[in-house]
């Protein structure tokens, strides 16, 4: 199987370890990768489109491939200014969806998070619920959305108040049953490893996945 699949957000956690996966992966036997910056040191398989992802419509005659995975995302003291932040939480993805639905890609993932609601006062959980209703909108034949819940793993950038949040969450998990088991701490593994299933399977129905859901695919084959 000669398949090929387009990364947005491939330096970042989840999706440097969605990257490996695929590289691993026999296939797959093309990746694009679209980002503001360049990795070096991999393989002929994948090319990398190095640009403004704020301008991804100027990528569209690149953007060619079975399978889209999104995993873009900023945090508020790396773009404390809303309507930046807005640009790249919603607006990338919006386009990256827009783009696969012109371009015929059937297959489309997006990393949004727990909470996710257009109608939230809270400006983070709006902004995510308006970025997957508009994804939905383009009706993309095979559309995920993951939300995730708080994400585990060691991050390049220091985040002081999401590492105390891990520590407590950390100490608390042993209580999360049962419906509470959706807010338990998710490793950036399992997000990838769960992508990479739903794309390359038939038999989820699920648009919108919970952390739960998300974890429970993550150990399928």
């Amino acid at each position: 199987m000669n398949k090929s699949a387009i990364i947005l957000g491939a330096t970042g956690l989840t999706g440097s370890i969605l990257l490996q996966k695929l590289l691993e992966d026999d296939r797959y036997q093309s990746i694009k990768l679209f980002s503001r910056s360049k990795i070096e040191g991999l393989p002929s398989k994948v090319t990398q489109y190095i640009g403004d992802l704020l301008k991804l419509e100027d990528f569209k005659a690149k953007f060619i491939a079975d399978e889209v995975y999104c995993c873009i995302g900023t945090t508020a003291k790396k773009t404390p200014d809303k309507t930046q932040y807005k640009k790249i939480d919603y607006g990338i993805p919006v386009t990256a969806a827009k783009l696969a639905k012109a371009n015929n890609i059937d297959t489309f993932l997006v990393i949004s998070a727990m909470g996710a609601n257009k109608n939230s006062t809270v400006f983070y959980n709006k902004t995510k619920g308006e970025m997957e209703q508009d994804v939905l909108q383009y009706n993309i034949k095979n559309t995920f959305i993951l939300r995730p819940s708080l994400i585990g793993g060691n991050r390049k950038e220091s985040r002081i108040l999401e590492k105390i949040a891990l520590a407590v969450f950390k100490i608390i998990q042993p209580l999360f049953i049962g419906k509470l088991k959706q807010y338990k701490i998710i490793e950036p593994n399992d997000i990838a490893q769960a992508m990479l299933h739903l794309a390359n399977s038939a038999s989820h129905a699920e648009v919108i996945l919970t952390s739960n859901d998300i974890k429970q695919i993550s150990k399928k084959n």
